[in-house]
């Protein structure tokens, strides 16, 4: 096995290389004066199961065009299978034609990843349930939840005072298993509001009961804004304190600044996307998704 990372995914491909003891073969990545991406894989791989970890947070379209090029060579240099881990699958938001005249986004993505090679696609908690379904190859999807879960019970959040809250209804699936691996804990959930013109999101109310300590669950925080109007209905609702799990960190605009300043005790995210020490704040902790990886990939 050969294991290869693009430019967003190198400290976690690092990670699963050491996992599995092998180490990550060298890519030379180009960039010229106007943009153009230029790949070579500097490893034989003819006849190797090659694995490409790339994730494709900001800037997403530039590292989806590094993930097709990375899938090409990999292909086109005579590797026999070719995993793509991509931790973070960008566009995932846009699965669906809310208005006449769209792209589906997340579609022509997930074309462009299976036209370049991928034999295997490894990814973690989706926007959607249904996205494995948009391939028409094998899809490992795997979830952030036992990270969560065992941080949660590391921290001896498993009481009478804890809620675990969803941000949406529809993360209410995502709450009912976490609170399963946590043996019931009890679920409620803020109400979310979605303009489709504009895409702004605001929270109006909760569904459930607010208990001492509220931790909100999540897919992804991208500007911020909604967990941080989330986080002010809990506590003017009577919560005492307010941690936030999500599994990918796109910390877009600044969510940073947003999440430091609010009323938010502890963010807990994950490695799916690479956080630059540009965008860490004091309240941010980052859990690592290599072990699962390494985990699928032995499995196969």
């Amino acid at each position: 096995m050969k294991i290869f990372s693009g430019s967003a995914g190198r400290q976690l491909g690092s990670a699963v290389a050491r996992g599995l003891g092998i180490g990550l073969s060298e890519v030379e990545h180009h960039v010229f004066p106007d943009g153009e991406q230029r790949i070579q894989l500097r490893d034989d791989i003819v006849d190797q199961d090659v694995v490409i970890v790339q994730s494709t947070g900001m800037p997403t379209d530039q590292n989806y065009i590094e993930l097709f090029l990375l899938l090409d060579g990999a292909t086109r240099n005579g590797a026999k299978s070719v995993t793509a881990v991509i931790p973070y699958v960008g566009y995932s938001r846009q699965d669906h034609v809310f208005r006449t005249g769209e792209a589906r986004s997340l579609e022509v993505m997930i074309n462009a990843i299976e036209v370049n090679g991928a034999t295997r696609v490894i990814g973690f908690d989706f926007h959607s349930i249904k996205t494995p379904e948009l391939f028409t190859l094998p899809v490992t999807h795997l979830s952030a939840l036992p990270l969560f879960a065992a941080e949660i019970k590391k921290n001896g959040w498993i009481d009478n005072d804890t809620v675990l809250v969803s941000p949406d209804m529809g993360g209410l699936r995502r709450l009912s298993q976490l609170s399963e691996m946590l043996g019931g804990m009890e679920t409620t959930s803020v109400e979310k509001n979605r303009d489709l013109t504009t895409g702004n999101i605001d929270a109006s109310g909760v569904h459930g009961t607010i208990k001492k300590r509220c931790l909100i669950v999540d897919d992804m925080i991208s500007s911020g804004k909604t967990i941080v109007q989330a986080a002010k209905i809990l506590i003017e609702g009577g919560a005492e304190e307010v941690s936030l799990f999500a599994t990918h960190a796109v910390f877009s605009e600044d969510a940073p600044k947003i999440l430091q300043e609010s009323a938010v005790k502890k963010v807990f995210v994950t490695d799916t996307i690479s956080v630059p020490e540009s965008k860490r704040f004091e309240k941010l902790e980052v859990l690592s998704v290599a072990e699962p990886i390494v985990s699928a990939l032995i499995q196969g």
